[in-house]
């Protein structure tokens, strides 16, 4: 019954056009309350932990990396790494930082078609290629890495993706709800999607990038590439 009375209420408007979003500077993606600048020694155990846990990755895989046994690795104790990344999440987030950089580097300053320099759609088509191809690279880490519901959209890293992606619809359609259709776009690189259609689906790559483009041609109403 709920679900006939909302289809049958009036539909609201389309918004109005929204107001520009400036690319996002190169986030910093620390955990939540991490000092911006860490005194040498903090640095050196930060630098000490995340390779003890990229140790354990490439010998157990991400279900082997959980604080004590990093602390263990890293022969420190354990209250040091829960104080340097709060919880496990925030310790395998820190690992993908350095990826989550160097593409939000490639899109806000590196070269067409990924960054500026390149019509929107373009740039857009080429965004879910670099990020499938992230996400197929380090699924597992990926995985083990997803926060909870109320963390998950919240992380900055997520965020700047978000926000990228916003601004490129912004370009093309600027009377949508680019706010929203940024958010189903970003549904389709999902790293748990990915995993399903790739890992128990058996799905190629390739045939994700296809369907990407043919995503945002559908979306935008560009001509498909």
């Amino acid at each position: 019954m709920l679900y006939a009375v909302f289809m049958s209420s009036a539909l609201p408007p389309l918004p109005t056009p929204q107001q520009p979003l400036g690319e996002p500077e190169l986030l910093q993606l620390s955990p939540a309350g991490d000092e911006p600048c860490l005194r040498a020694d903090a640095a050196r155990n930060r630098a000490r932990l995340l390779e003890a846990a990229a140790r354990l990755i490439a010998e157990h895989g991400a279900a082997g990396v959980t604080m004590e046994a990093v602390a263990a690795a890293a022969q420190v104790g354990k209250g040091t790494v829960f104080r340097r990344f709060g919880d496990r999440t925030g310790l395998l987030m820190a690992l993908l930082d350095h990826s989550a950089k160097t593409l939000q580097a490639d899109f806000l300053g590196g070269p067409p078609p990924l960054g500026p320099g390149a019509p929107p759609e373009e740039r857009l088509r080429a965004f879910g290629v670099a990020l499938l191809h992230r996400s197929a690279e380090q699924l597992d880490l990926q995985l083990a890495a997803e926060p909870e519901p109320a963390r998950r959209f919240a992380h900055p890293s997520a965020q700047a993706l978000t926000t990228h992606v916003t601004i490129l619809l912004r370009q093309i359609t600027p009377n949508a709800d680019c706010d929203l259709l940024a958010q189903v776009l970003m549904g389709y690189l999902d790293p748990a999607l990915i995993h399903h259609l790739t890992r128990q689906r058996g799905m190629p790559l390739e045939r994700l990038e296809a369907g990407w483009a043919d995503l945002v041609a559908r979306v935008t109403g560009a001509e498909p590439r």
